[in-house]
C-alpha cells in the first residue's frame, strides 16, 4: 500500500521542479570545479594548498554539520506529540562553547606544523600506533554516523523518484532503496574526485546557501497558507508548548536537557570540532592559525540555520491542525512519521520552489557524504600508505638521484587518495543498509544518526588529551583503551543476549592478544618503562573489560517488552562520548609506556 502512497506523491514532482534541482547540481557541479584548481600534490588534494578563505571554510563546517538529518528530521522533533525547541539546548550551549575552546586550544596545538588531521598530530605527540588507532576510530565514528544521513536522504528520494525507481527496480532486481543509495554515492564520489579538498569546501559553501534559502522559504510558504500568517503559528505554538526552551530535568535517559547541553554536548563537541577530520580537515585548509579560528568559531552560526529549521516544524505543526493529515499523506506519516516535512514539501509546495528544497536535502547528504570520504582518504594515507610507501621512495632516490621524477610520485599518490575515496564511498553505501536496520530502534533517524557518530567521539578525543597534556606517555595504551571505549559505548547502548555474546567474545579476543603481546614484545618492551608494571596492567586491562562486560548486562534503566521483543531504557545518547572518552583517556595512560625526555608541541 505504501508504495501506490509514494507514487502518488512523487508524481506531483512537476518537471519545472526537476529543472531546478538539474540546474543547481549543473551549476554547483561547474563552480566547484573551476574554483578547486589544478591538485598537483597531495597537499593541494587535501589542504588546498592551504589557501582557502575562512568565510568558505566556515560555510562548509555549517555545510557538514547540518545535514539532511536535521533539515529533515529536526521539523519532526518540534511537530511530533509533546515535541518543542529544547534540542536547541544542545547546540546553543554545548556546541558554541566546544568551539570556542577548540579555537583558542586545539587550533594554535595543530597550527605548530603542517599536518593533515589530528591523528597527524596524536601520531608526533604519542607515536605511529596512536596515529593507526585514531584512524580507525574515526573510520568507526564516521562511517557509523554518514551513513544514517545517506539511508534519510535514501527514504526521500524514494518519494520523488518513485516510478523511475520501481522501474529500475522491475528490470534490475535491485531495490529501490539501493538505487537511491546508489545515485547519491555516485554524485558524492563524483564531487569528490573531481577536485579534493577544495571542490568539496566550495561546493558545500554553495549547499549551505540552498540549505538556507530552502529552510526560509518552506517557513514563509507554510505562514502564507494560514490565516493569520506568521503569528498563527505562534499562537498555535504557544498553546501546545512548542517554543519550551528549557529542560532543568537531571533524568540521564533524556536527551535534551540543560544538563546535556552544558556539559555532555560541550565534551562531545571538543570531539566532533577539535578530532572529528570531517571539520578538522577544513581548519587544516586556512591560511593562517588565526583564519583556522575564526572560521570553526563563526560556523557557530549553525545554530541560527537549526533554529530556522525547529521554526519550520512549529509551522507544520500550526498548519496541520487546520488541514490535518488524511489519506495518502496520513499513511504515509503513519509508516515513518520522521518524513512529515518532506511529505509537506512534495504535496504542498509551490512548483520550483519545491524543486529548490528537495534539492537542498540532496545536497546537505551530499555535503555530509563528500567530506567523510575526503576525510577517511586522508587519514588512510597519512596513517597507513604513506609510511609504507615512504621506505620504497627513499629506496628510488638514492638509486636514481637527479633523476628521480617527483612529480610522478605526487601524481601517484593523488591517483590513490582518489581510490581510497571510491572505496569509502562502497563502504560508507553499503553500511546504508545495516542503518535500515537499527532504525527500528531508535525514535528518530535524527537520534540514530547523532547517537552512531558518538561511539567514537569519546576516544578520538582522549587521544588528543593524552597527546596534549605534559603526560610523557607513548600511545600503547590508547591502542588498547580506545577499542575498549567504542565497546563500552556499544555495551551502554545494546543489551540483547547477542550484544551480550558480542562484548564477551570482544572481551576474551583482546585478552588472547594481551598475552600474545605480552610474549612477543617482552624484550623489547625492556628498553622502555611502562606506567605500571606488567601484573598490574594487565589486571588494569581486565578490570576494564569485565566493566565493559557488566554494563551490558546491567547498565540500563529498566525494559519492557514491545512487539515481542525487549526494549531497554538506555542512557541518553549525548553521554556517549563523556563517557567514551573518560574510558579511553583512564586505560589509555595506565596501559601506556613512559617517554624519556618527551616534549610536548604546546610547550
Amino acid at each position: 500500500m505504501t508504495d501506490g502512497l509514494l507514487a502518488s506523491l512523487g508524481g506531483s514532482f512537476s518537471m519545472w521542479d526537476w529543472g531546478v534541482v538539474i540546474a543547481y547540481f549543473a551549476l554547483t557541479t561547474y563552480i566547484g570545479h573551476a574554483l578547486a584548481g589544478k591538485q598537483a600534490t597531495i597537499r593541494d588534494f587535501f589542504l588546498g594548498g592551504r589557501k582557502l578563505p575562512w568565510y568558505a571554510v566556515s560555510g562548509s563546517i555549517i555545510a557538514t554539520e547540518i545535514s539532511a538529518v536535521t533539515f529533515i528530521c529536526v521539523p519532526f522533533v518540534v511537530f511530533n506529540t509533546g515535541g518543542n525547541f529544547t534540542y536547541l539546548q544542545l547546540g546553543v550551549f554545548g556546541t558554541v562553547i566546544a568551539r570556542l575552546i577548540v579555537g583558542y586550544v586545539l587550533v594554535p596545538a595543530y597550527y605548530k606544523r603542517e599536518i593533515y588531521s589530528p591523528y597527524d598530530y596524536m601520531g608526533n605527540q604519542l607515536g605511529n600506533v596512536a596515529r593507526s588507532a585514531s584512524t580507525v576510530l574515526f573510520s568507526i565514528g564516521g562511517i557509523l554516523g554518514q551513513s544514517a544521513r545517506v539511508y534519510l536522504t535514501a527514504l526521500i528520494l524514494n518519494i520523488v523518484l518513485k516510478d523511475q525507481l520501481d522501474w529500475l527496480s522491475a528490470h534490475t532486481h535491485v531495490s529501490a532503496l539501493a538505487w537511491s543509495v546508489i545515485f547519491i554515492g555516485a554524485v558524492s564520489v563524483s564531487w569528490t574526485l573531481m577536485g579534493g579538498i577544495s571542490t568539496v569546501i566550495w561546493t558545500d559553501l554553495m549547499l549551505f546557501l540552498v540549505f538556507v534559502v530552502g529552510a526560509v522559504f518552506a517557513f514563509f510558504t507554510i505562514c502564507s497558507k494560514l490565516d493569520g500568517g506568521l503569528s498563527e503559528v505562534i499562537r498555535v505554538g504557544q498553546e501546545a508548548n512548542k517554543f519550551q526552551f528549557w529542560d532543568f530535568r537531571t533524568d540521564w535517559t533524556v536527551n535534551y536537557t540543560l544538563l546535556t547541553g552544558i556539559i555532555a554536548s560541550t565534551w562531545g563537541g571538543l570531539g566532533v570540532y577539535g578530532t572529528d577530520q570531517m571539520i578538522a580537515q577544513r581548519m587544516f585548509c586556512c591560511k593562517s592559525e588565526r583564519a583556522a579560528r575564526w572560521a570553526i568559531i563563526t560556523s557557530s552560526a549553525s545554530q541560527l540555520v537549526t533554529f530556522t529549521v525547529l521554526m519550520v516544524g512549529a509551522a507544520l505543526f500550526a498548519y496541520y491542525q487546520v488541514h490535518p493529515l488524511q489519506g495518502d499523506q496520513l499513511e504515509l506519516y503513519n509508516a515513518e512519521p520522521n518524513r512529515i516535512f518532506a511529505i509537506f514539501i512534495v504535496s504542498a509546495m509551490p512548483v520550483g520552489i519545491k524543486g529548490l528544497i528537495i534539492a537542498g536535502v540532496f545536497a546537505a547528504a551530499i555535503s555530509s557524504l563528500d567530506s567523510i570520504m575526503a576525510a577517511l582518504s586522508q587519514t588512510f594515507m597519512s596513517a597507513f600508505y604513506l609510511p609504507l610507501r615512504k621506505r620504497k621512495v627513499e629506496a628510488m632516490q638514492a638509486a636514481a638521484g637527479d633523476a628521480f621524477d617527483q612529480n610522478a610520485e605526487d601524481a601517484r599518490t593523488v591517483r590513490m587518495s582518489r581510490i581510497f575515496i571510491l572505496i569509502s564511498g562502497v563502504l560508507l553505501c553499503f553500511m546504508t543498509f545495516v542503518v535500515d536496520y537499527v532504525n527500528q530502534y531508535y525514535e528518530s533517524i535524527l537520534d540514530l544518526a547523532l547517537a552512531l557518530a558518538s561511539y567514537a567521539t569519546g576516544g578520538l578525543f582522549a587521544g588528543f588529551a593524552l597527546a596534549f597534556l605534559p603526560l610523557k606517555v607513548d600511545g600503547r595504551g590508547f591502542a588498547w583503551s580506545s577499542i575498549l571505549s567504542v565497546f563500552t559505548v556499544f555495551a551502554l547502548v545494546w543489551h540483547q543476549p547477542r550484544a551480550q555474546q558480542a562484548c564477551i567474545g570482544a572481551a576474551c579476543i583482546m585478552l588472547v592478544v594481551w598475552f600474545i603481546r605480552l610474549a612477543i614484545t617482552a624484550q623489547r618492551d625492556k628498553t622502555s618503562t611502562p606506567v605500571l608494571p606488567v601484573i598490574p596492567r594487565t589486571i588494569v586491562l581486565i578490570a576494564g573489560l569485565a566493566m565493559m562486560i557488566c554494563v551490558c548486562f546491567y547498565g540500563h534503566f529498566g525494559s519492557e517488552m514491545k512487539d515481542g521483543e525487549e526494549v531497554f531504557t538506555v542512557l541518553a545518547w549525548p553521554w556517549y562520548s563523556p563517557i567514551g572518552s573518560i574510558v579511553a583517556f583512564t586505560w589509555g595512560y595506565l596501559l601506556a609506556h613512559k617517554k624519556a625526555g618527551a616534549t610536548t608541541e604546546h610547550d
